[in-house]
């Protein structure tokens, strides 16, 4: 009888151990949310990502994107950040100059950026302002010379587009008319090739990749690239100059270089990868392992290669530590930031 007892005893107790080694996303699956619509370079990248994720988590969740687009990608940092259980089953991509509109107070944001738990980021990127070549804006100094100000597209405050004319009027003295409402890229690129608007800011990474429209762009001299970002030029763009040199030129101010360090640290996050506050610690040490393994994978890289994605993962920690920097800013830059944003 007590062989039998003891019997039933180790058999429960081993079976109890394969329970609990049972993997927390075994059976389960991630919802990734990407704030940009569906065609979008965002959306290329999660999509790129997504499988990789669920190889390289333990249980192979399955990993599904959804898009919320809107508002240069804050309707979807405020669903995820409100809404969300921070139980590591969903995850968001977002522009990640949506601090900017904390920063400066607005009434819509409903996160802490600060908060957030970050994952990690695919790549770093720096920006450029692109104008139709058939304007007669050639440069940046005939921009700044402009009576009639050119029209750039942009979704919301806190996107590329939107801050990166902006910065170029509190740096350098141009002058342009934003027009905002855009629900993504796809439809700033629309905008452009239709003539509605002539120029648009956005990422070097997705100008340069080898999908439409900035193929025919770029082969067919549909558009100029008139100013780029980063410490140096690009190779592939010797001749454009950076926002660096045109503000040596025009002996930019000390206090406005401090605001763009602030505004360009945005590509320095990336397209990051982020979830609700609250999620366990150790299932966040699965999500950035696995990121990290993912964009390391042959397979991925083979995948982003074909499609022209550059890949410089940066992982979750860096992200977080950057982000709390960002914002603790002095009150005189966040005043500066209001003034950059028409706040």
């Amino acid at each position: 009888m007590k062989r039998i007892f003891f019997g039933l005893f180790f058999l429960l107790a081993s079976s109890s151990g394969l329970f609990a080694q049972t993997p927390f996303y075994q059976g389960k699956a991630i919802k990734l949310v990407v704030g940009s619509p569906a065609g979008s370079n965002y959306d290329q990248y999660g999509r790129l990502i997504a499988p990789y994720l669920s190889k390289h988590i333990a249980g192979n969740p399955d990993v599904i994107v959804q898009n919320i687009g809107g508002a240069g990608s804050v309707i979807a940092a405020n669903q995820v950040y409100r809404l969300a259980a921070p139980d590591g089953l969903t995850l968001l991509s977002i522009l990640p100059a949506i601090y900017f509109d904390q920063l400066v107070g607005r009434k819509e944001i409903q996160f802490d950026y600060a908060k957030f738990v970050w994952i990690g980021s695919t790549d770093r990127s720096n920006n450029l302002l692109v104008m139709r070549a058939d304007t007669p804006y050639k440069t940046m100094h005939d921009v700044r010379g402009a009576t009639q100000l050119p029209k750039c597209a942009a979704t919301g405050t806190g996107s590329i587009a939107y801050y990166m004319p902006k910065l170029l009027e509190e740096t350098i003295g141009t002058k342009f008319n934003v027009v905002v409402g855009y629900p993504g890229g796809p439809d700033m690129d629309l905008a452009v090739e239709r003539g509605e608007a002539q120029c648009r800011a956005f990422t070097l990474t997705a100008f340069l990749s080898n999908r439409e429209p900035y193929l025919s762009w770029r082969k067919n001299g549909i558009v100029r690239v008139l100013v780029q970002t980063g410490s140096r030029r690009d190779p592939r763009l010797p001749d454009v100059p950076t926002l660096a040199d045109l503000m040596n030129e025009y002996k930019t101010s000390e206090s406005s270089r401090r605001l763009a360090k602030l505004v360009l640290a945005s590509g320095d996050l990336g397209r990051p990868i982020i979830g609700p506050p609250g999620i366990p610690i150790d299932r966040i040490k699965i999500l950035r392992q696995a990121f990290m393994k993912a964009l390391t994978d042959p397979e991925l890289l083979a995948q982003a290669e074909k499609f022209n994605l550059e890949i410089e993962p940066t992982g979750g920690e860096e992200l977080e530590a950057l982000a709390k920097e960002l914002m603790s800013q002095p009150a005189e830059v966040i005043e500066r930031m209001k003034k950059l944003l028409g706040k």
